[in-house]
């Protein structure tokens, strides 16, 4: 029969820099001002998401059910079934602070976690919304700390223009921020570690400055110059009721957007194979997920996940979705 997917409920964060949106324009219905990001597919011990049903949060799920997370080699780590990326929804009313990100290896020596490579794709920005990638020279970590120091770092940034539908791919050690006015839907490594160099002074609601990490951010920062970066050729492939393209594929996760519009057409079959889960994040519209004893409805801002392995699926609706997997 295979294995039925389910839908999760996010775990909430209310850095100083969120918004309301993830509530306006999602109703997620979550009582936290402000509502900075939703973790909607989390089995990271800092903010786990839950079945939506039996209320377990999802690392207990994959603890009982390994399975669920397919053969895929990034599913097991250290012999222990994982998942290895962690999906969200992130609204910025103010810039988020300037920060880099490790590798795996450096998180692993010294924060006994995974690396982030991320991934952003944006749900909306205002028309002067911005991020920050990398820096627009070649810099030196003497040239970085002195423009801290004296409140000049912006002067050494590449921002770059964003605009609703645009993707951007952030490896390890890019420098980087997304500015005010942007929704962004975030795929990335499972894992927590950012290391922030600049946060333009701001008070946290303790009254108190936000933790820098200025030596460490400077052992895992790239220096070079970034290229602003341009946006990929995509190309959509329709087949019954179902638009769909290549955002992204890394050794970490590979994301593909789905369009779907059954009104007076076939309804596409969904399946996750053996190898990998996966997990739909609808940022757009609304539908229903069919399968053998199950009619599971969703709408904008839900996530489903499906295990590896799963029972046959159709899809009936008119939505966006990405489709997150490994």
């Amino acid at each position: 029969m295979g294995n039925k997917p389910f839908m999760l409920l996010p775990a909430a964060k209310d850095y100083i820099w969120g918004g309301s949106r993830l509530n306006d324009d999602f109703n997620k219905n979550i009582d936290m001002s402000p509502l900075a990001e939703t973790w909607e597919c989390s089995a990271h011990p800092d903010g786990q998401s839950i079945d939506s049903v039996s209320k377990r949060p999802l690392g207990d799920i994959l603890k009982e059910h390994p399975e669920y997370l397919g053969t895929h080699p990034l599913g097991i780590t250290g012999g222990v079934p994982t998942l290895p990326i962690l999906i969200k929804l992130i609204d910025a009313k103010s810039d988020l602070s300037v920060q880099v990100h490790p590798d795996d290896e450096y998180a692993r020596i010294h924060e006994n976690s995974f690396g982030k490579t991320e991934m952003w794709y944006v749900l909306d920005a205002h028309e002067d919304s911005k991020l920050v990638y990398g820096f627009n020279r070649d810099v030196t970590e003497n040239q970085v700390r002195q423009a801290l120091n004296d409140g000049t770092i912006r002067q050494l940034l590449n921002y770059v223009q964003i605009h609703k539908n645009d993707l951007f791919f952030i490896d390890p050690g890019t420098v980087h921020a997304i500015g005010a006015g942007a929704l962004i839907a975030e795929i990335q490594e499972n894992s927590n570690i950012t290391y922030r160099l600049y946060d333009y002074d701001r008070i946290d609601k303790n009254g108190n400055k936000r933790q820098l990490h200025i030596d460490k951010a400077m052992e895992v920062s790239d220096l070079k110059s970034k290229a602003i970066p341009r946006q990929p050729m995509r190309s959509l492939r329709y087949n019954n009721g179902c638009a769909k393209e290549l955002l992204a594929s890394c050794k970490y996760f590979r994301v593909d957007r789905m369009l779907l519009n059954t009104e007076g057409r076939k309804m596409p079959d969904f399946r996750a194979e053996s190898n990998s889960f996966h997990a739909l994040l609808v940022t757009d519209g609304c539908g229903v997920i069919f399968g053998e004893g199950l009619s599971l409805n969703f709408f904008k801002g839900d996530c489903i996940f499906v295990p590896a392995d799963s029972m046959e699926l159709k899809l009936h609706g008119k939505a966006q979705i990405l489709d997150v997997s490994c």
